[in-house]
């Protein structure tokens, strides 16, 4: 399992290093001059000239890859100070140190991942189980039918709606905002609930499906049966063969749907105007802030690289000849 994992993280290095440069050499190459940009429009050729010494854009382009990446891993100085490792540089429309500006904004995104994660992981794996067990029944139908219905939705169609009926027409709940969850977890919990209840509606019925298809397949599987037939009861082969053998393609659907659900934060926040990471990605590209784009980009290239690590480690506790491979 140690070599299994010191594999994956050697991969993710490498993986990581051919992203930063990849990016870096994206941007830093077209025809735009950075110190124009971090200027701005009515800015003299002297505080042109000083702003790129100061972002070492006046050095070769070698040079100042080797600083980004370099400045990643130990930190790097600016005429502003010191940025600590990891640093992304400095935001041309804040002058603030890209890496805090993530910090700052990715708590409310992880908030908003991992609340709707948890929510439709239990609602959906929850009732595809059940639309599983009683295949054939008016439950399944009426689960099934459901989760063909809620799929269609989006949160951009859906979002609206249920802002206007219990917020606005009806004043039931308060407007979703961001609390960090160590000042207030009441708060955080109910700022947070009408976009995982969106989030939750939609990811549920992909969810209910998947589950009930893979859970039919593996209670048709030869070994399922043997359970069957030597006499074990149905609630015992349920649980014990046929739900774990449903996990892998589960736990595939779930590593993709986080990736999802990350690089989809900017249709989310702007829905529930939520100042989160995707919200900081969309004012970078829109104000032409290289240096905070950039930075994103990688961090979420970093969490997506992480959440594939988690999702093997999944696999190899849920099928050890995951291992081997």
């Amino acid at each position: 399992m140690l070599q299994f994992l010191i594999r994956r993280l050697i991969g993710a290095v490498v993986i990581m290093f051919l992203i930063g440069a990849f990016t870096f050499f994206l941007f830093y190459t077209i025809p735009q001059d950075f110190a124009q940009l971090s200027c701005g429009k009515n800015c003299s050729p002297e505080n042109i000239a000083v702003i790129r010494e100061n972002l070492g854009l006046d050095k070769p382009i070698t040079t100042q890859f080797w600083e980004f990446m370099s400045g990643i891993v130990v930190g790097r100085d600016f005429a502003v100070g010191h940025c600590s490792a990891p640093c992304l540089g400095v935001s041309f429309n804040s002058g603030e140190f890209v890496w805090d500006s993530i910090v700052d904004s990715f708590p409310l995104t992880l908030s908003l991942t991992i609340g709707g994660l948890v929510i439709f992981l239990i609602l959906g794996l929850g009732s595809g189980l059940l639309a599983a067990w009683k295949r054939g029944t008016a439950v399944d139908k009426a689960v099934s039918g459901a989760s063909m219905v809620l799929s269609s939705f989006q949160i951009y169609f859906l979002g609206p709606i249920v802002l206007g009926i219990f917020v606005y027409s009806t004043g039931w709940m308060e407007s979703p905002q961001y609390i960090p969850i160590t000042e207030d977890p009441v708060g955080w919990f109910m700022g947070m609930l009408i976009p995982w209840a969106v989030m939750a509606t939609i990811f549920t019925a992909q969810y209910t499906r998947m589950a009930r298809s893979t859970m039919i397949e593996q209670l048709a599987e030869e070994h399922v049966r043997t359970a069957r037939a030597k006499g074990m009861k149905q609630r015992y082969v349920f649980f014990r063969y046929a739900w774990r053998g449903s996990l892998i393609p589960i736990v595939t659907i779930i590593g993709m749907d986080l990736s999802a659900l990350l690089s989809g934060a900017v249709v989310t926040e702007f829905t529930f105007d939520l100042a989160g990471l995707g919200r900081l990605a969309v004012d970078s590209s829109l104000g032409k802030d290289i240096p905070a784009t950039m930075g994103v980009m990688l961090f979420g290239a970093f969490f997506i690289l992480m959440l594939n690590i988690i999702v093997d480690i999944a696999y190899a506790y849920i099928d050890p000849r995951v291992r081997l491979s």
